[in-house]
């Protein structure tokens, strides 16, 4: 029996293996064993022959609904060590299975679903381009280029050197299009850069600035997380908050007011590994803070997750800009960045948050952001797509 039990786990894990290097091609690249390493951590106590599949249609309601991710637990723990959330686990479980036995076709996981080869898991693939945003950014990309973030597709991290040499052609098309549109909107002007977390918005503005710097022009930038309050603060209260709650949001307004108004400004500085701020909740400096002094400029940058959709702020901007990369491959950013170098955060502790994080956000941040966006640089599709106002100043003498 044991022989018996023993032969069909290997037979099952052979058919899975070769069609998982359908749904990602990284797989090839894991020997066998490897791929039993990783599969024993997701395998159910009664075997797979135990796995209850869902229909097709009933997961698809599942994963396209704000209450399942509502429900992640990010901390969830088992002796006193922090797990894979069990729905995570349990879709996980249930793909694998449609999968094996034709159940589920890989066309269909494939529109639906993404594997992550590092976290061993598959996550829900965000669509953020509609028809309504699509429609606001003039139905179809004002520069389009070779989508070199391909190459990505196999390896399981990745590092800010082959990140940027991607973007390279995308990233020079936004700086060339922003230095045409500066003279034409005055100074001092604030440009707004919102995306998702590992999108690449700080690298993109200190490359904007780099370039900027080199003109005539006085160039500063804020980083909007630097105005968060400590996260344990806000995950007591809720994370998903719209960013008024989340930040130092009266301190922010005065500050973006007074370098409007070409004043210096003092800021709150955001410890990233700690996770806390160098201001208490009223806005004071703690002891032993230290924030950041900032002069000012022709050109202000303000980057983050949310800031079109602070009303109190949203009239100082004068250039809206989405900067955009999808899911999988912020991830493998994230793996590299925030688990291997920034030791950040515990490894199922990172894959709840991921998971729970990119179906919120994107319905309350980022797909507002690109209906009010004045251009959103889609890196992954390789395009710049631009309002109809913006081509309208850019076309104008």
């Amino acid at each position: 029996m044991v022989d018996n039990e023993n032969q069909s786990e290997k037979t099952f894990s052979n058919e899975l293996y070769c069609k998982m290097i359908e749904i990602n091609p990284g797989i090839a690249q894991m020997e066998m064993y490897e791929f039993c390493y990783a599969l024993n951590n997701i395998t159910p106590p009664g075997g797979w022959n135990s796995v209850l599949i869902e229909s097709k249609e009933e997961i698809e309601k599942k994963v396209n609904d704000r209450k399942f991710y509502d429900s992640i637990r990010i901390k969830d723990k088992v002796d006193d060590k922090v797990t894979l959330d069990p729905q995570i686990v349990i879709l996980t479980q249930q793909l694998i299975v449609g999968l094996n036995s034709n159940a589920f076709p890989i066309h269909w996981i494939q529109k639906h679903f993404y594997f992550d080869i590092r976290g061993f898991f598959f996550l829900h693939r965000t669509e953020y381009f509609d028809q309504n945003i699509i429609e606001h950014l003039g139905g179809k990309p004002y520069l389009s280029y070779e989508k070199k973030q391909t190459r990505f597709e196999t390896v399981q991290d990745i590092g800010y050197k082959a990140f940027k040499e991607a973007n390279m052609e995308i990233d020079q098309a936004l700086i060339e299009t922003v230095g045409k549109l500066i003279p034409q909107m005055g100074t001092p002007l604030l440009i707004a850069i919102a995306g998702p977390t590992a999108a690449g918005k700080t690298e993109i503005v200190e490359r904007l600035t780099e370039t900027f710097q080199k003109g005539k022009y006085k160039i500063t930038a804020i980083e909007l997380d630097n105005f968060l309050t400590d996260r344990d603060y806000r995950e007591e209260k809720g994370i998903f908050t719209q960013g008024k709650e989340a930040l130092h949001f009266q301190l922010l307004i005065k500050v973006l007011n007074d370098i409007s108004k070409g004043l210096k400004i003092s800021i709150p500085r955001y410890d990233f590994v700690e996770a806390t701020s160098s201001h208490d909740l009223e806005g004071n400096l703690k002891p032993g803070g230290i924030p950041i002094e900032i002069e000012p400029a022709d050109i202000i940058f303000i980057e983050g997750n949310f800031p079109f959709l602070l009303s109190e702020i949203s009239s100082l901007i004068g250039l809206k800009i989405v900067y955009l990369t999808d899911d999988p491959i912020r991830l493998k950013r994230k793996w590299k960045r925030d688990i291997d170098y920034r030791k950040k955060y515990e490894p199922s502790y990172f894959r709840n948050r991921y998971f729970k994080d990119q179906f919120i956000m994107a319905g309350i941040a980022y797909r507002p952001q690109m209906l009010l966006s004045d251009m959103v640089i889609d890196t992954t599709g390789a395009a710049v797509w631009i309002s109809p106002k913006i081509l309208d100043l850019l076309n104008s003498k």
